[in-house]
C-alpha cells in the first residue's frame, strides 16, 4: 500500500488490514479517525469513503488514497486501540462525525454506540466538556441535550396538561391505578391511557418488556394506551397535540354509537 509497509503471507488484505496499513504508512502518532474510526468501532457502515487518518500537525506525511487530518495535539486518553489498530476514542470519533453527518446519520451512530455498549448518551454528554471548542462539539451537545434532558414529574405533568388544554380535552385523572399499574394520565370516558416514557436512549430490554406488559394489560381490558417521550412533550409539542387530537376524536366517535345503543336498549 505504501513504501515500507508490507503484507506477509496473505494474497490480499481485509479492510482491517488496509486500515492498519494506512496507519503505519502515515507514520508515528497516526490513528484512524472520522468515518473510518466509526467503521472500526462498528457505529458507521458506509464503505465507499476514503480511509481517514489523524496525524500530528508536525507530520509531513502524505499517503495516496488516505485522507489525512492534522491535529494540533492528541493526549493519551484521546487514542486507544481496537482490533489492534490505533484509533480515536469513541467520544472523539462521534465529535468528528458531527462535522460531516446529517442529523439522522449522527443519531444512528449515537444509537449504535449505545446499543453495543461503547458509550451511553449521558456519558458522552459529560465527555464533551473535555473537548470544549473543538469543531463538532456544539452540534453534538445540542443533539444530546434534547435526548438526555428529563423533566421532573411535576414539570412534565404541567407541560403535558397544558398541551391537553390546547387540544380542548378535559383534564385527565393523574397517577391512577388501572389494571394493576399506576398510569400517568387517564380519561375514563374515552378509556384512554397516556404514559410518558423516560430517556429515548438507553432504555433496557427489561424496561421495554415491562412497558409492553402494561400496554397489553390495558388493551386486553378494552383501553387505548398511548405513549409520548419526555423529548416529545418538551420539544415536539405540535406532534403531541395532533396525535392526542386524532386519537381522542377516534375514541369519541367509537363511544357515541355505543352510548346511543345503550340508551335505545330497554331496561
Amino acid at each position: 500500500m505504501a513504501r515500507g509497509v508490507y503484507a506477509v503471507g496473505r494474497p490480499e488484505l481485509t479492510r482491517y488490514g488496509r486500515w492498519m496499513a494506512a496507519v503505519l504508512a502515515c507514520g508515528p502518532g497516526a490513528v484512524l479517525s472520522h468515518k473510518t474510526a466509526a467503521a472500526l468501532w462498528g457505529i458507521f457502515h458506509e464503505r465507499s469513503v476514503p480511509i481517514e487518518v489523524a496525524v500530528p500537525v508536525t507530520s509531513g506525511r502524505r499517503c495516496p488514497g488516505v485522507r489525512i487530518h492534522r491535529r494540533e495535539k492528541l493526549s493519551p486518553s484521546d487514542v486507544t486501540s481496537h482490533w489492534g489498530i490505533p484509533v480515536m476514542n469513541v467520544a472523539l470519533t462521534l465529535i468528528d462525525l458531527a462535522c460531516s453527518l446529517d442529523r439522522a446519520q449522527l443519531e444512528r451512530a449515537i444509537n449504535e454506540a449505545d446499543r453495543v455498549d461503547l458509550i451511553d448518551p449521558s456519558a458522552l454528554r459529560a465527555a464533551l466538556d473535555a473537548y470544549a471548542g473543538r469543531p463538532g462539539v456544539a452540534r453534538l451537545r445540542e443533539l444530546l441535550d434534547r435526548r438526555t434532558f428529563r423533566l421532573t414529574d411535576s414539570d412534565l405533568e404541567r407541560r403535558f396538561l397544558l398541551l391537553v388544554s390546547q387540544v380542548g380535552l378535559p383534564l385527565p385523572l393523574t397517577r391512577q391505578r388501572l389494571n394493576g399499574f399506576r398510569v400517568d394520565f387517564f380519561w375514563p370516558d374515552l378509556r384512554l391511557v397516556v404514559e410518558t416514557d423516560g430517556l429515548r436512549y438507553h432504555r433496557t430490554p427489561s424496561q421495554q418488556a415491562r412497558d409492553q406488559v402494561r400496554d397489553q394489560a390495558h388493551l386486553a381490558a378494552g383501553f387505548t394506551p398511548l405513549r409520548f417521550t419526555h423529548e416529545q412533550v418538551r420539544y415536539e409539542e405540535e406532534y403531541v397535540r395532533s396525535t392526542l387530537r386524532a386519537v381522542a376524536r377516534r375514541l369519541e366517535a367509537e363511544r357515541t354509537p355505543a352510548m346511543a345503543e345503550d340508551r335505545a336498549t330497554p331496561p
